[in-house]
């Protein structure tokens, strides 16, 4: 064989191992948003109450965050494509568990599982893209990537409005899960023939810090715990708050313990080195905001449309599409411009995105209400084009100094900064959302009080987004005081 025809083999075979990393990341994200629009069928079918239904969401993304980091390192120091498949086996596993739920403890006990499984696997992905692809090819990859999750964020409460009107209110909710199982045999299969077996390791110390591991998954729980517990209704607990002080005290020792550890000679959990790279830094920061809004967004307007206009959930799930494929078309274009144009074209997205939002928040007020869906949709396919131009891009530049060899939990921390965002960003923007009905239902009509919820909710979302906005625009500037982009 030719050395050309050698190395298009060799292209094809990595573009194919790519190609079942970003699927099967894109069932892991899909689990995170459609799942939203199955919690009233789920209230009516097994009587689930509204702490069950927050654990149904909440203890997904909890657990989800709580393995990144471990799974990022163990993926790291051994096998990337052992862990792959462990953990794409157990979300199968446990899809399959949450589709036959008898009740609705069984429920939660296998959702809690699945995203664990979801945190084993996922930074794997980021991993396995860095070991596959370096220079301006990384870019497209990511940027392929970042289109992947976006179409997964915004699609996913279509495609859980699909499932519920095929299978009907009070077994849809199961098709929600069922649909993980044959896709993830399939993923299953293709992984154990495509992904590489090969890993590039470097010297050095090695080992996986057992008190750093407890010291940081203790300090995640308590950060997390209280966003996840904030409904926006009379029963949350303001004692709650109190696990933040906990969560920084965790955290600090992490730090500290860590420092101690590299200076052993050992390996850490987390090279602070990491921390200690602009681009990584920003970049995470930058993601972590992101994310507070986006599913946020979705979330609140799902909210608006069923509960506030009585669309069903397909229809309300269908305003998202117009987001998803101008998402999707935003990274593919901006994945291989990201070398050219580094930072300023996270920032360029950023303003798109915020325009949009601001547009969709003018028009809820100006047009009918039966308008409504169609303007919202409208106003999110402009924000959707914005969107694209961040996630993929972000990653790029965010992983662009990390040595491979840390790739894996380089990719963890990235993936834990969104979790982190998204559970701080869906509490504020719920606890808006149901603040301004509690207050409002009864002294005006339902329909008014649900659409002052949505713009203040929304007003939260372009708060978040423009906290991204900023920490983007410093890390232009840095880059420039550099020389870099």
């Amino acid at each position: 064989m030719s050395a050309g025809a050698e190395s298009a083999d060799q292209e094809r075979m990595r573009w194919r191992a790519f190609a079942v990393c970003v699927g099967v990341a894109c069932l892991t994200i899909l689990d995170l948003s459609k799942v939203n629009v199955g919690l009233p069928a789920l209230e009516s079918a097994l009587g689930a109450g509204p702490t069950q239904l927050q654990l149904i969401v909440a203890g997904y993304t909890l657990v989800f965050g709580l393995t990144l980091v471990p799974g990022g390192r163990l993926g790291d120091l051994t096998s990337r494509r052992r862990l792959f498949v462990i953990g794409l086996s157990l979300f199968t596993a446990a899809s399959l568990l949450c589709a036959i739920a008898p009740t609705i403890e069984v429920l939660i006990a296998a959702r809690l599982l699945q995203g664990a499984a979801a945190g084993l696997q996922m930074p794997q992905v980021t991993g396995m893209i860095q070991q596959l692809f370096q220079g301006p090819e990384r870019g497209r990859a990511f940027g392929l990537f970042g289109a992947i999750i976006g179409l997964s964020t915004a699609f996913g409460p279509a495609i859980g409005g699909l499932l519920i009107a095929v299978g009907g209110e009070q077994d849809g909710w199961r098709l929600l899960f069922w649909m993980n199982v044959p896709l993830g045999a399939i993923a299953l299969i293709a992984a154990l023939r495509l992904l590489p077996r090969e890993q590039r390791s470097e010297g050095g110390p090695r080992g996986l810090d057992p008190l750093g591991l407890v010291l940081l998954g203790g300090a995640i729980l308590a950060l997390l715990a209280p966003f996840l517990l904030t409904t926006g209704g009379e029963s949350d607990d303001p004692r709650r708050w109190f696990l933040l002080l906990l969560g920084a005290v965790l955290l600090l020792a992490f730090v500290l313990w860590e420092r101690r550890y590299a200076r052993g000679g050992r390996s850490p959990v987390l090279d602070l080195e990491l921390v200690r790279r602009p681009s990584f830094r920003n970049g995470v920061i930058v993601g972590t905001a992101f994310f507070a809004a986006m599913p946020s967004l979705f979330l609140v307007a799902t909210l608006y449309l069923q509960q506030g206009l009585a669309l069903s959930a397909l229809a309300a799930g269908s305003v998202s599409i117009g987001f998803a494929l101008a998402s999707a078309l935003g990274s593919w274009l901006s994945g291989p411009r990201v070398q050219r144009l580094g930072r300023a074209l996270v920032v360029g997205g950023l303003v798109v995105l915020i325009a949009g939002f601001a547009l969709a928040l003018l028009l809820v007020h100006l047009v009918p209400s039966a308008a409504v869906p169609w303007a919202m949709a409208g106003a999110l396919t402009l924000a959707g084009i914005g969107g694209g131009c961040v996630v993929g891009p972000n990653q790029t530049l965010t992983l662009s100094e990390v040595p491979v060899a840390q790739a894996g939990v380089a990719g963890s921390v990235v993936q834990l900064g969104q979790r982190v965002g998204t559970a701080v960003g869906v509490a504020l923007a719920t606890s808006t959302f149901y603040g301004v009905l509690s207050r409002e239902v009864g002294a005006e009509t339902d329909a008014t009080a649900y659409l002052d919820a949505f713009s203040l909710a929304l007003v939260v979302v372009i708060g978040l987004a423009s906290l991204a906005l900023v920490a983007s625009l410093l890390d232009l500037r840095k880059r420039h005081e550099a020389g870099t982009r």
